[in-house]
């Protein structure tokens, strides 16, 4: 059977977006092409009929999952004061929700790592998205010289992807949250950092 070139697109769009996911979930090599095809209700075989290489899939779902944190924080911009922007940005990013769902939350914390030891092009790929990202987060730094905005932001992110990282590690616990609300002071010491976002905590029967 002979499908339509926009079933074909809407079929790729959604073996990227769960690739997307289960990437962030379990690493760069924690799930099979098989065991992904399979979940999207596709076989092994039809893989190769969208995509070249495991490599291939593995770079657009990475680009994937960066597009959207950059699509979010374009809606923060677009709907926050100037002068709130970069605080709005931190805040909805180091928060519990992000800590315990990798699976949607930035794809720098959750793959960082295993990205540095992919291949050249795929680490090309994520650079120029991460580039995006540090760009995004300058123009939000006001009233500095936009080499020193760069600067800035670029540390902001480090601090902020490497807070997430080490909240995972630390878990759902008090000290995870400390960790949570130490990143967000130490990127707006200026500011008055808002305490971590707590879940409600089950009550004992």
């Amino acid at each position: 059977m002979r499908y339509s070139k926009e079933h074909k697109a809407e079929t790729h769009e959604r073996i990227v977006k769960q690739a997307s996911v289960r990437l962030r979930e379990r690493g760069a090599h924690g799930i099979g092409v098989a065991d992904l095809m399979k979940e999207v209700g596709l076989t092994h075989g039809g893989f190769y009929a969208h995509f070249d290489s495991r490599e291939a899939l593995v770079i657009e779902a990475f680009g994937y999952a960066m597009d959207r944190a950059n699509e979010r924080w374009r809606k923060i911009v677009e709907e926050t004061p100037p002068e709130k922007r970069l605080a709005t940005i931190v805040d909805s990013y180091l928060t519990t929700t992000h800590r315990d769902d990798p699976g949607r939350g930035c794809a720098v914390p959750s793959l960082g790592a295993e990205i540095a030891r992919e291949s050249p092009k795929t680490r090309k790929a994520f650079a120029a998205k991460l580039e995006r990202m540090i760009d995004m987060v300058a123009d939000q730094i006001l009233d500095v010289p936009p080499k020193a905005a760069r600067k800035q932001a670029m540390a902001a992110l480090a601090t902020m992807m490497g807070t997430v990282v080490m909240s995972r590690i630390a878990g759902n616990s008090e000290l995870s949250d400390e960790i949570l609300t130490a990143g967000r002071e130490a990127v707006l010491p200026r500011a008055a950092a808002k305490p971590a976002v707590k879940k409600p905590r089950a009550k004992a029967h």
